[in-house]
């Protein structure tokens, strides 16, 4: 159905047309252009791509976590600054200061903070699936800002973002693990214990 290119190895294919198309969509779709400064929530699986694809249309990229630990590969991704969203000061800081807001963070969590960080005009757009939170009027009223979803493109849209990734040597951060591991390999996930995706070796299921 998808053209490969041969400069994406296939163990990171399969990420890119899930975590990879999820998160070039909305970017396509909401006019993101080189100058455009954004803030990405979470960096994980859908996270880590919106920061190499965003930086590789030309936007300024900051990423916004609790994890500490993940400022150093939000830096490798292509960041251009690390917000710790732990600190009370962040968001006071960081007030309306992006054109965009990528929010791939699926716990629940305060939109009323992020959308205050947009400027005039701004889009925040959830990637990822949350659980119900609050919304006040006001954070969306005082500077025309945008609340908006998203979801995963269709095929051309698809192979537009293989080729993009193919030009830019774009691939997902992935763990290759034998099937014999899925278990460990669950609960990892469920921890947010991976960096970035998990990839089974398809070899490994003739030992199964």
């Amino acid at each position: 159905m998808f053209d490969i290119p041969k400069s994406i190895p296939p163990e990171r294919a399969a990420p890119l047309l899930c975590a990879g198309t999820t998160t070039y969509s909305p970017l396509r779709h909401f006019g993101v252009e080189r100058g455009n400064r954004i803030a990405v929530v979470g960096l994980g699986g859908l996270g880590h791509m919106a920061v190499k694809l965003a930086k590789a249309m030309g936007a300024n990229v900051t990423v916004m976590s609790h994890s500490l630990n993940k400022r150093e590969d939000a830096m490798r991704f292509g960041a251009d600054d690390f917000v710790a969203t732990g600190d009370p000061e962040a968001f006071k800081k960081n007030a309306s200061l992006f054109d965009f807001v990528i929010d791939a963070v699926s716990a629940k969590h305060d939109f009323n903070a992020y959308l205050r960080l947009l400027r005039l005009d701004g889009t925040m757009i959830l990637v990822g699936i949350p659980d119900p939170a609050p919304l006040a009027p006001s954070a969306l009223e005082g500077h025309r800002r945008r609340l908006a979803g998203s979801n995963v493109g269709g095929t051309r849209e698809t192979q537009e973002m293989l080729d993009f990734c193919a030009k830019h040597g774009i691939t997902a951060d992935v763990e290759v693990i034998p099937i014999q591991r899925i278990d460990e390999a669950f609960e990892r996930a469920v921890r947010s214990d991976v960096r970035y995706r998990f990839v089974i070796d398809i070899a490994s299921l003739e030992k199964s």
